[in-house]
């Protein structure tokens, strides 16, 4: 029994001693690791049983053991930071980048006065920045980017002559920027960006004479920028994009060393300055979407350097300067969006380096220069909504890193390049409203990257390419408004196609059963054409279709039942065609048409009661028809009806009371039918800006707020001898007794009252002319 003691004593004593025999940084550490959650790979190193943590996964030692250094970058660390690492008193770096540490960062930290570099980036730090940071008198990086840190920045962390870069983007930070950020002389790089900060830049930025890199884009802040922003002569980079700051750019630019200079998405107003001249090292300057007005100074041509020339969404005036053409690195221009005129200067062909050139939406006009199709790095040329002439040239067809061509709405002529799509990674073509001619390119999507192709409202004719059917990537096709003939190709590859229109065209022939593989269209427009035989079945495959629309062609046969499938409807034209059949029973089941135009066709079957299912409904165009049969009450349930056309059908019976229901309605047209009875039930009809009657079988009197028609469209009541209006002395509705007769129930006596009347108002213009003759 005593051994046993003995033996348990020596254990616990060893134990301890081996404890004890750990440093106390070690011992910090270990402390430190029961809130912060360490990998088992780094766990299994950190051992108690060491005399010091200085061979441990992630730990730097200096000469006396002491912890310099804990560096555990994209280690998989979890957990939160605890109050022990402030006992580390001799450590200099800590660099937790990219981990899952959470909760807020001690205030103990602050303890730690020999730290020079604290990297705490990337991780899900919370809470705000500990005020106790200031004590850190050494610190030189102070990195806490990427966190959801909050809060104000603390007023003392810039009391420090040996900050350098400050790191404190992307985060919820709110306040102002501390105006004691001018006494940290020696800063380099100030990154703020993605914050919430408001108020101004303060004026003390000017005292940072070192100051390499200011990023403030995407806060709050305001004001103008500080002239004192001139003193900072060695400042590479400034990005204030997305803010409000207002004034003008009211900088020296004297010895200029910016690289990046972007003030996007302000309120900024003035002049672009032609001293930005002066800055020869500048590679990137972006101006987008501010006030800035007149001329694009030509000392911008000096910038040899330049790459990036982002002036769009301005007040631009004035030609854009030849002197451009000198930026002979320029890779991006952007002049949309302004008031720019005059010509394209030829000298932009120089720019041998460029891959994307907008200059849309403004008022440039003349001949595209044609060397600027020869620039071989062009992407995407956007120059639409301009007033550009000319013809494009073939050699347009041989770039090879073309994806995005968009000339729409200029007065482009000619035929399009017939190789265009051959040699070029195309992904979108819009040509719209030119007078381009001849055809479309027969392999304008032969490297099947293309996405969209426009090119209505154009003077082009041929067939529709089979290249265009079989285009896996094809997204949206706009064909409309051309001389196009032929056939619609049969689609082979059409899984992404969303959108067709090939209205007001000239194609012919049977629609292809093959529609029916694009089972992500959402929109077909084949109106206005000349195609023939019936709609085929297979349209029911299309469940995302939400607009099909095939009016004004030669279409026969039935609406087959398989359209029903189609429940994403709300557009559903077939007018102007020849088909036949009951097609309304077919199309009760799709609950959210809110536009059904079958009118002109040879549909039959009467109107069920079925239809009262599309409560969503706004415009019912049924004319023109052989419906037969009568009203049903059932059609007053369409309450959010706007335009309902019940015309020429053969219908008859009276009106049903129900109709009245249908108090949105602004256009009724029943005209030419064999409909009976009195028009009450249309006397609630409130909205009714277009009405018509004629060629009924109406009678009774015409109700009160249905007058109004007698005198704007009194033909709205022709053809209904049983109709007529109940004549009073305050109204003048009689005087339209060659429409419409007097009612019964005002007799003689109301046509004699008529009679009086106008009698009197023939002797007073008789007194009135005497007057006048006498005067």
């Amino acid at each position: 029994m005593g051994l046993v003691l003995w033996h348990s004593l020596f254990l616990f004593l060893s134990l301890v001693s081996s404890s004890w025999s750990l440093n106390s940084d070690g011992r910090a550490l270990l402390a430190l690791s029961k809130n912060l959650i360490l990998p088992s790979s780094i766990k299994s190193s950190w051992n108690a049983s060491d005399t010091t943590p200085c061979n441990w996964t992630g730990i730097s030692c200096g000469k006396r053991n002491n912890v310099v250094s804990l560096d555990l970058t994209s280690s998989g660390v979890s957990g939160s930071l605890g109050v022990q690492i402030g006992l580390l008193k001799y450590i200099q770096v800590i660099i937790l980048l990219n981990n899952s540490i959470s909760g807020p960062i001690p205030q103990e930290l602050g303890n730690c006065s020999m730290l020079e570099q604290l990297d705490l980036s990337e991780n899900f730090l919370s809470g705000e920045i500990p005020e106790s940071l200031s004590n850190l008198k050494k610190l030189s990086s102070l990195s806490l980017y990427t966190n959801s840190l909050s809060g104000e920045i603390p007023e003392g962390l810039f009391k420090n002559q040996f900050l350098q870069d400050v790191y404190l983007n992307e985060n919820k930070l709110s306040g102002s920027i501390p105006l004691s950020v001018g006494e940290t002389t020696s800063l380099r790089s100030f990154w703020l960006m993605h914050n919430a900060l408001s108020g101004g830049l303060p004026d003390s930025i000017g005292n940072c004479t070192k100051l390499e890199e200011l990023y403030l884009l995407d806060n709050r802040l305001s004001g103008s920028l500080p002239k004192t922003l001139s003193y900072v002569k060695g400042l590479k980079v400034l990005d204030a994009t997305g803010n409000s700051f207002t004034g003008d750019i009211d900088f020296s630019f004297e010895n200029c060393k910016l690289e990046k200079f972007i003030l996007s998405f302000n309120q900024m107003r003035g002049g672009i300055p032609a001293r930005l001249g002066n800055c020869s090292s500048l590679t990137e300057l972006a101006l987008v979407n501010n006030s800035f007005s007149g001329q694009i100074p030509a000392s911008l041509g000096l910038l040899s350097n330049l790459t990036l020339l982002m002036l769009s969404q301005n007040s631009l005036s004035g030609s854009i300067p030849p002197e451009i053409g000198n930026c002979r690195l320029l890779e991006w221009l952007e002049l949309d969006h302004n008031m720019l005129e005059g010509t394209v200067p030829k000298e932009l062909a120089n720019l041998r380096h460029l891959q994307k050139l907008f200059l849309f939406e403004n008022r440039l006009t003349g001949e595209f220069p044609e060397d600027i199709w020869s620039i071989r790095y062009l992407r995407s040329v956007l120059i639409y909504s301009n007033g550009f002439t000319g013809k494009l040239p073939l050699k347009l067809a041989e770039l090879k890193l073309l994806e995005n061509i968009t000339l729409f709405d200029n007065f482009f002529t000619g035929v399009i390049p017939p190789g265009l799509g051959v040699n070029s990674p195309l992904q979108q073509i819009d040509f719209t409203n030119n007078s381009f001619t001849g055809g479309i390119p027969p392999y304008i999507c032969s490297r099947k990257r293309l996405r969209v192709l426009i090119l209505g409202f154009n003077l082009l004719n041929g067939s529709i390419p089979s290249n265009v059917a079989d285009c896996p990537g094809l997204e949206r096709i706009i064909l409309k408004n051309n001389d196009l003939t032929g056939p619609i190709p049969h689609f082979r590859n059409c899984a992404r196609l969303g959108y067709m229109d090939f209205s007001h065209n000239s194609l012919s022939r049977d629609i292809p059963a093959s529609l029916g593989k694009c089972i992500n269209t959402t929109m077909i427009n084949w109106s206005g054409n000349k195609l023939v035989g019936p709609i085929p079945p297979e349209i029911g495959n299309l469940v995302n279709l939400g607009v099909l629309n095939l009016s004004q062609n030669s279409l026969h046969g039935a609406l087959p039942a398989q359209v029903s499938s189609c429940s994403k409807l709300y557009i559903l034209d077939l007018s102007f065609n020849s088909l036949h059949g009951s097609a309304l029973m077919t199309v009760s089941s799709l609950k959210l048409l809110a536009h059904l135009r079958l009118q002109e066709n040879k549909f039959s079957g009467g109107l069920p009661d079925s239809l009262s299912q599309l409560v969503m409904l706004l415009e019912l165009q049924l004319g023109g028809n052989i419906l037969g049969g009568s009203i049903p009450s059932s059609l007053g349930k369409l309450i959010k009806l706007i335009a309902l056309n019940l015309s020429s059908n053969g219908l008859v019976g009276d009106l049903p009371t129900p109709l009245g229901n249908l108090v949105e309605l602004q256009s009724l047209d029943l005209s030419v039918n064999n409909l009976t009875g009195g028009l009450g039930a249309l006397g609630t009809l409130h909205s009714l800006h277009a009405l018509n009657l004629s060629y009924n079988r109406f009678s009774g009197p015409v109700p009160e707020y249905l007058l109004k028609f007698l005198n704007s469209t009194p033909s709205s009541f022709n053809g209904n001898s049983g109709l007529c209006v109940s004549c009073h002395d305050s109204d003048s509705s009689c005087k339209r007794s060659d429409v419409l007769k007097p009612c019964g129930g005002s007799g003689k006596k109301g046509i004699k009252r008529i009679e009086i009347r106008r009698q009197k108002v023939r002797r007073q213009s008789v007194i009135c002319l005497k007057a006048l003759l006498l005067n």
